[in-house]
C-alpha cells in the first residue's frame, strides 16, 4: 500500500472516529437500518437467482402452470423487496444524518462564538461560513456514503463471489476480482490526482464568497470612493481562479468515467464470454447464463457509483477537516476549573497594576491602576492608540490581562465565568452595530426573554418610543444590513434601549457619542446620563464636553495614566487635560463661524 493510501485510510478512520460519538447516541436506529441494508441485498441478489430458475422451469418441456405463477411472483415480490427495504432504511436513518449534522453544526457555531476577538478580527467572515455550510452538508454525505453505501456494495461483491465459486468455477469469480481490482486501483490514482483541482476550486470558492460579504457589508465605503470596478476585479480574480479549477476537475472527471466504462466493460465482455461458451458446450443452461449476465449487470452499478462515492468521500474528508480544523482553534479566553458565577454586590471595579500587549513587542497598556467605586464614574481620556478601548474590552474579558489584574467587588475576572461577567457589564459602543431585523428584536437583544410591556419600557426610557410608533410598521419595521436604514442617532437610541432593558450593576460607554453631530451628542448624552446615575461606570471619551460630571477623568498616553482627577481639578494643573480642553473648545468655536461663513457664500 502506498503511502498516500496510507493517510487517505487513516484520514477516513480519523475522522469516522471523531464522528462516532455523535452517531452513537442513536445506535437503536443505525442497527435497524443495518438489518434493514442485508435484508435490501440480500433480496437484490435473489432477484437473479429466481430469475434463473424461471428461465430453467420455461426451458423443460411439460410444466406445470403454477411453477412459474409462483417464481413470477417471487421475482415480483423480490424486486418490490429491494426497493422497500433501500426506502425504510433511509427513512430510518435520515434522523441519525441530520440531527448529527445539526449538532456538529451548532458545536462549530458555540465554538466559533466562543474564540476570542483576535480570531475574529483575523478571520473573514464569508470564508468561515463558507466552510461551516460545507462541512455540514459533508458530515451527512460521509456518514450516508460509508455505513449505507460503501459498506453493502463491498457485501454484495462478497456474496455474488462467494455464489460465483460455490456454483460454478474460480474464472468467474477470478475474472470479477481481477475487474474489481483494476477498477479500484485505477480510481485510488486518478481520484488522487484530481484532488488537488477539487481543493484549489474549493480555496477559491471560499475566497471569492469572503472577498464578496466583505464588499457588501462596506456597501457605503465602496460608494463613497466609487471603487465598483475595483471591486468587481477583485471579486473577478478569485472567479477566474474557480472557474479554471472547476473546467480541470470536469475535464479530469472525464478521464475518470471513461477509465472506469473501459474496466468494466472488459469484465463484463469477458465474463459473459465464459458464461457462453459454458451454455455451448453443455456445462451450464440458459439460465446460469442470464444468471451471471445479471448478476454482473447488477455488480456494474454499484462500481460505477463506487467510484463517485470514493471521490465525493475524498472530498467530503476535506470540507470536515476544514470545519473540524475550526474546532481545533484554541479558545484563548476560557473559564478557569471551578469558576464561579461572579456575585454583584456594589460594582466596584479596580484596575491593579494591568498590563496588556497584543503582541509581545507591542506593549498597550502598562501598569494601569485606578478604581471606580459603586455607583461612580470614571472616564477615561487620550489621544487615538492610547489603550482607552482595551480597557473595555479587558472589563469585558474579551482578552485577558498580560499583567496584573482586574477585580468587581473583590473578584478577579479570571476566576469566574465569562457568562455571569457579561450579563453584570452594558456596553453602548461608539460604532452600533444592529441585526438585520425588526426595531423589536435588536432592543429585545438585551433580554430575549422580556415581555413586550418590557421593551416598550426601554424605548421609553431611551426617547425612542414615539419615533418607533411613528414608522408605519412600528416595532416590526426592519433595520436593514447593520442597522443601515437608521440614522446615528436612532442607532444609538436602540443601543441605549437594548442596554437598558439588559439592567446591568456596571456600564461602559465607549465613544459613545463621538459619531454623532453635537445637537444629537447633547439629547443622548442627557440620556447616557440618566441611565448611569447609581450605577458603576466606565466612559471612554473623545469629547472632553461630555464627561465635565465625571467623579474622576484618567489621561491615557501611550499605555499610562499620566493625569487623574476632577474636570476642575485636571484644569487648575494645566497639564495634558488642560491642553486638549482648550484645542476642543477653540473646534468648537470655530465651528459655528465656519458654518455661518459657508451659508452666506
Amino acid at each position: 500500500m502506498t503511502r498516500a493510501s496510507h493517510a487517505a485510510t487513516a484520514t477516513v478512520s480519523a475522522t469516522l472516529r471523531r464522528l462516532a460519538p455523535y452517531v452513537w447516541h442513536y445506535r437503536r436506529r443505525v442497527l435497524i437500518a443495518l438489518v434493514l441494508l442485508v435484508a435490501g441485498k440480500l433480496a437484490s441478489i435473489g432477484v437473479p437467482v429466481v430469475l434463473k430458475w424461471l428461465v430453467d422451469r420455461l426451458d423443460l418441456k411439460p410444466v406445470p402452470l403454477t411453477i412459474p405463477v409462483l417464481l413470477l411472483l417471487a421475482y415480483g415480490a423480490l424486486r418490490l423487496s429491494t426497493s422497500f427495504f433501500q426506502e425504510l432504511r433511509q427513512v430510518v436513518f435520515a434522523r441519525v444524518l441530520a440531527r448529527t449534522s445539526r449538532e456538529i453544526t451548532l458545536q462549530v457555531f458555540a465554538h466559533l462564538h466562543a474564540l476570542s476577538l483576535r480570531f475574529h478580527l483575523d478571520r473573514r467572515t464569508g470564508g468561515v461560513a463558507r466552510e461551516v455550510e460545507r462541512g455540514m452538508v459533508s458530515v451527512a454525505d460521509l456518514l450516508d456514503w460509508t455505513i449505507y453505501t460503501i459498506l453493502p456494495t463491498g457485501l454484495e461483491i462478497a456474496l455474488i463471489s462467494a455464489i460465483l465459486i460455490v456454483h460454478y468455477d474460480l474464472g468467474f469469480a477470478a475474472i470479477t476480482l481481477a475487474t474489481l481490482a483494476a477498477y479500484i486501483a485505477f480510481t485510488f490514482s486518478i481520484t488522487e490526482w484530481r484532488l488537488r483541482y477539487y481543493r484549489a476550486k474549493n480555496e477559491a470558492d471560499t475566497e471569492a464568497n469572503a472577498r464578496s460579504v466583505d464588499s457588501l457589508l462596506n456597501y457605503e465605503t465602496v460608494k463613497y470612493f466609487n471603487n465598483e470596478a475595483h471591486e468587481l476585479a477583485r471579486f473577478d480574480v478569485a472567479l477566474r481562479a474557480y472557474e479554471e479549477a472547476t473546467v480541470m476537475s470536469q475535464k479530469t472527471l472525464a478521464v475518470l468515467n471513461v477509465g472506469q466504462a473501459g474496466i468494466v466493460a472488459i469484465g463484463l465482455t469477458l465474463l459473459l464470454w465464459r458464461a457462453a461458451a459454458g451454455v455451448v458446450a453443455g456445462k451450464l443452461t440458459l439460465g446460469d447464463l442470464v444468471l451471471v449476465n445479471a448478476f454482473l449487470l447488477q455488480l456494474a452499478i454499484p462500481l460505477n457509483y463506487l467510484g463517485m462515492v470514493y471521490r465525493e468521500v475524498k472530498q467530503a474528508l476535506i470540507n470536515i477537516e476544514h470545519m473540524f480544523a475550526l474546532l481545533e482553534q484554541p479558545r484563548e479566553v476560557r473559564d478557569a476549573p471551578g469558576a464561579r458565577p461572579l456575585v454583584v454586590r456594589g460594582g466596584e471595579v479596580r484596575f491593579e497594576r494591568v498590563s496588556f500587549h497584543y503582541e509581545p513587542e507591542r506593549a498597550i497598556l502598562r501598569e494601569v491602576d485606578f478604581v471606580i467605586p459603586p455607583g461612580k464614574t470614571v472616564a477615561v481620556v487620550g489621544t487615538t492608540g492610547a489603550g482607552k478601548s482595551t480597557l473595555a474590552r479587558l472589563l469585558y474579558r474579551f482578552y485577558d490581562v498580560s499583567g496584573g489584574r482586574i477585580l468587581i467587588d473583590g473578584q478577579d475576572l479570571r476566576e469566574v465565568t465569562q457568562d455571569s461577567l457579561r450579563a453584570a457589564i452594558g456596553i453602548v459602543p461608539q460604532d452600533t452595530v444592529l441585526f438585520n431585523d425588526t426595531i423589536y428584536y435588536n432592543i429585545a437583544y438585551g433580554r430575549p426573554q422580556a415581555t413586550r410591556a418590557e421593551i416598550v419600557a426601554a424605548a421609553q426610557a431611551a426617547h425612542i418610543h414615539e419615533f418607533i410608533q411613528s414608522l408605519p410598521l412600528g416595532y416590526e419595521t426592519r433595520v436593514g444590513e447593520r442597522g443601515l436604514k437608521l440614522s446615528g442617532g436612532e442607532k444609538q437610541r436602540v443601543a441605549i434601549a437594548r442596554t437598558l432593558l439588559k439592567n446591568p450593576a456596571i456600564l461602559v460607554f465607549d465613544e459613545a457619542t463621538s459619531a454623532l453631530d453635537t445637537r444629537t451628542e447633547k439629547i443622548i448624552q442627557a440620556e447616557l446620563a440618566e441611565i448611569a446615575r447609581e450605577r458603576t461606570t466606565l466612559i471612554i471619551a473623545h469629547r472632553l464636553s461630555t464627561i465635565v460630571d465625571a467623579d474622576e477623568i484618567l489621561v491615557l498616553e501611550h499605555g499610562r495614566i499620566v493625569e487623574r482627577g476632577t474636570h476642575a481639578q485636571l484644569l487648575t494643573e494645566r497639564g495634558r487635560y488642560a491642553a486638549l480642553w482648550t484645542m476642543q473648545q477653540q473646534a468648537q468655536q470655530t465651528e459655528p463661524a465656519a458654518r455661518e461663513t459657508a451659508l452666506v457664500s
